[in-house]
């Protein structure tokens, strides 16, 4: 199976129109267009009955103390985690291609809805949800894609996988609220092939070069 986007090329930054923030000279960070990128697979194996989407970005940190905080940097050799931005499912063998923007156009303060999404699809949580859980003008279940937004200042750029997976089922067996690690399980022994691109993203000005030419 095989992987493109329209929306950037695998190993090189994603454009802020895809992400949920992006840098802004005076207040470090403002929010993006938040638009899900273009996706494409081809040569689909026989005998796929659905397929499924995950985002994560690997590069997390595993603790929050000097995250975003002004006069501290979050250090490289800091553990990382994963943090899911977005989980779909049910994709129909028929559908090969997620057109930019058909899933998420934009920041929905609190979530965008779910988990019942276009074309008989389901989202599940993403993993802002937990992120802004004490947030009063945030909080909320973040249902579909949310685009990247990692600390100002983190010492490293963070990388982000979109993954496709070609399933043996119609449907994947995780019902309601469900997470990127439910469906992760639910799919364990169901996936037939899968691709991956990868896109790199920073909000730290030190580090962006690459970004900033990516945003132009």
């Amino acid at each position: 199976m095989k992987l493109r986007s329209n929306s950037f090329l695998d190993g090189q930054p994603i454009p802020a129109r895809y992400a949920f923030g992006k840098i802004d000279p005076k207040t470090q960070v403002t929010l993006a267009d938040n638009v899900n990128p273009h996706l494409a697979w081809e040569d689909v194996p026989a005998g796929t009955q659905s397929f499924a989407v995950i985002c994560h970005d690997y590069d997390v940190p595993s603790k929050g103390d000097d995250v975003n905080q002004l006069g501290k940097q979050v250090p490289a050799d800091l553990p990382r985690v994963d943090f899911f931005h977005w989980v779909l499912v049910d994709l129909p063998a028929s559908k090969t291609e997620i057109e930019e923007g058909e899933f998420s156009n934009g920041v929905t303060p609190r979530g965008k809805a779910g988990p019942t999404a276009p074309g008989g699809t389901r989202q599940g949580v993403n993993d802002y949800t937990g992120w802004f859980a004490a947030d009063h003008d945030m909080s909320g279940d973040y249902y579909g894609y949310d685009g990247p937004c990692p600390p100002w200042n983190d010492s490293i750029v963070h990388h982000y996988v979109f993954t496709v997976y070609a399933l043996d089922v119609p449907k994947v067996e995780v019902e309601g609220r469900f997470s990127g690690a439910d469906v992760r399980r639910a799919i364990d022994k169901h996936v037939l092939a899968q691709a991956a691109l990868t896109g790199t993203y920073t909000l730290n000005p030190a580090l962006a070069p690459k970004q900033i030419a990516a945003d132009d």
